[in-house]
């Protein structure tokens, strides 16, 4: 069996589930997953796990993103991009000049709070926020704290703007072209979106779904790079694999890859001064 990851550069027009499901008869498999969604109408990178790198997808959630996303003002809909209903309009409106898009920008550089669009796969409840939105359905989405650690204008036109966004998790650009809308005071939508990266996931070294070879995978331990490397010694082999713990001088909390003899074994933690497996390759 493949087991590692791959780089996919999703089209645009598909979800992500269609994107896994074309993995799995491009590899006949079905363990196959990935790691932070893209909506159906943005492209570009979502990383894919294949065979037992499914079970070390959540190590990839907290990994920086960049996007680049052009912005259309003067029109607002109910999704936040152009696959919803038109919910308002701003005729023979003025841009704004360029330094001043550039300091409304500064404005989103930090910690925010920012409200998730109701079509959106979070969970009101129990249900999926996009079921209850399609039903009309009247409720609130919870607001939620996230981080911008830079955004930066490309280009600026007459009523439209493409700008750059390096985020944390849980960032919706959706979301945050309808805020700087908002900020400027006039109407704004998601007219176009393309994931640029994922962690060390590139959109420069990602293949299209036809691009798909069995060379393309890229092993489990570097694509978990962003995590410590430990190596362990071998007499503490079999102990991490079979879950019992070791005793070391390391800070609690802390993930690590875990090698033995430059074989990678899986990903421990420490907890209370002691090594345990997590996961197990």
């Amino acid at each position: 069996m493949n087991d590692g990851f791959i780089n996919l550069n999703k089209k645009s027009g598909m979800t992500s589930h269609d994107a896994v499901n074309h993995v799995r008869k491009i590899f006949s498999t079905r363990k196959v997953g990935h790691a932070g969604t893209l909506d159906p109408a943005a492209s570009g990178v979502l990383p894919v796990a294949i065979g037992r790198a499914t079970k070390f997808i959540e190590y990839l959630a907290d990994l920086e993103k960049s996007y680049r996303a052009e912005i259309l003002f003067g029109v607002a809909t109910d999704s936040g991009d152009l696959e919803g209903e038109i919910i308002s309009r701003a005729e023979n409106f003025q841009m704004p000049t360029v330094d001043e898009f550039k300091a409304t920008l500064k404005n989103f550089i930090g910690e925010i709070e920012q409200t998730p669009p109701k079509f959106s796969a979070i969970k009101i409840h129990g249900r999926k926020a996009y079921d209850m939105a399609r039903k009309n359905l009247d409720f609130e989405m919870p607001r939620r704290l996230i981080k911008i650690s830079d955004i930066k204008l490309i280009a600026l036109e007459k009523n439209s703007a493409v700008i750059e966004i390096s985020c944390g998790k849980g960032t919706y650009i959706r979301s945050l072209a309808i805020d700087i809308g908002e900020r400027l005071n006039l109407p704004a939508t998601l007219k176009n979106l393309i994931r640029l990266r994922v962690g060390e996931f590139d959109l420069k070294n990602s293949a299209t779904l036809d691009e798909l070879t069995a060379e393309k995978i890229l092993p489990i331990e570097i694509c978990l790079n962003h995590l410590p490397r430990f190596e362990l010694k071998e007499n503490r082999i079999r102990a991490f694999l079979n879950g019992l713990p070791t005793t070391l001088n390391l800070p609690d909390e802390k993930v690590l890859r875990v090698f033995a003899d430059g074989k990678f074994l899986g990903v421990g933690r420490i907890e209370r001064g002691e090594l345990k497996s997590s996961k197990i390759i």
